[in-house]
């Protein structure tokens, strides 16, 4: 499907953005199978891919493997007229780098409705997966939301958020819609988008980078055949994370894993400038030092690091103005 173009726009408040996942993931019901008719009832699939870059290369500190690889995953598999498999991402890194940010431009430049499409589902575990007493009822309930939603549109994306806190065993009923079968359960599913989103691995990520700074090299220069062997073994380790012990993994039905670098002090004055500009405020640079002088950095001795990176910019702008 050819490119529509809705460009590069403001996006506003990064929390009211971040608000809006919230409150989509709390829209769903995962007893409902039906897409209900309305404006948005139809396949809203229409990338923009040149707004997502504008929008990535303006308001996405410090993330240069993030971008390149979202935005070349999502060329290849769009552009692939009959894919052999969904495309299937796993974001990782420390809190506010900008992983549900990366996932709501996404819906935002995939989808016509956006975060709103009946077409994208958002998936939380505090949300819809609270009590793992009820694991069982949960697989039946995802297995039967994937398939019918799949069989209404195959082009649809699933966002499967915080999964450092998911129950082990329930991702484990997707595992025959990622792989490459030409079709499951009745249902062709190729051309489906699941994101996993989780901090798991943010410490080793930190760790890379860190040690790349302490050995002068550029942040640039971090590739991420030193980072995925790492994450890798983060998630495999971890007991807590929804890929434990779990056939997505030892399948290698993944097809990219997306880390995000920790945020230096430029990176968060990046993001009090972008917030600033959503405001309709001029630049202050008194404003600009009392956020980052606010702002919590490590390690102790480097103080290199932003503690949440960019997720309190907003609030800490509102509290010094």
């Amino acid at each position: 499907m050819a490119a529509v173009t809705r460009g590069c726009r403001p996006w506003g408040s990064l929390l009211g953005l971040l608000g809006l996942v919230s409150a989509a993931a709390a829209a769903w019901d995962l007893t409902s199978l039906r897409c209900h008719l309305g404006t948005f009832c139809e396949c809203d699939f229409q990338p923009d891919f040149q707004g997502l870059e504008c929008d990535l290369a303006q308001h996405l500190a410090g993330q240069h493997l993030a971008k390149a690889l979202v935005v070349k995953a999502l060329k290849a598999f769009v552009q692939d007229p009959a894919p052999t498999k969904p495309l299937v991402l796993s974001l990782h890194g420390w809190t506010g780098t900008g992983k549900s940010y990366v996932s709501s431009l996404l819906a935002h430049y995939l989808f016509r409705g956006g975060l709103r499409s009946p077409h994208v589902h958002h998936f939380s575990p505090v949300i819809h997966f609270p009590h793992a007493s009820h694991m069982e009822r949960y697989k039946k309930d995802l297995k039967s939301w994937v398939q019918g939603n799949l069989t209404a549109c195959s082009r649809s994306l699933f966002l499967f958020d915080e999964m450092d806190k998911l129950a082990p065993g329930l991702m484990e009923v997707l595992v025959p819609f990622l792989g490459s079968s030409w079709v499951v359960f009745g249902t062709n599913y190729r051309k489906a988008i699941f994101i996993f989103i989780s901090n798991t691995g943010g410490e080793q990520i930190n760790q890379v980078a860190l040690e790349a700074w302490r050995g002068r090299r550029e942040r640039e220069e971090i590739r991420l055949q030193e980072l995925e062997p790492v994450i890798s073994q983060a998630v495999l380790d971890n007991p807590h994370h929804g890929f434990w012990r779990s056939g997505i993994m030892e399948e290698h039905l993944l097809d990219v894993l997306v880390p995000f670098l920790p945020l230096q002090r430029h990176h968060v004055r990046h993001c009090v400038l972008n917030e600033l500009a959503q405001l309709g405020l001029e630049p202050r640079e008194e404003v600009l030092q009392a956020v980052l002088d606010s702002t919590t950095f490590f390690p102790e001795e480097e103080q290199l690091f932003s503690s949440n990176g960019c997720k309190t910019v907003a609030s800490r702008i509102a509290f010094v103005l």
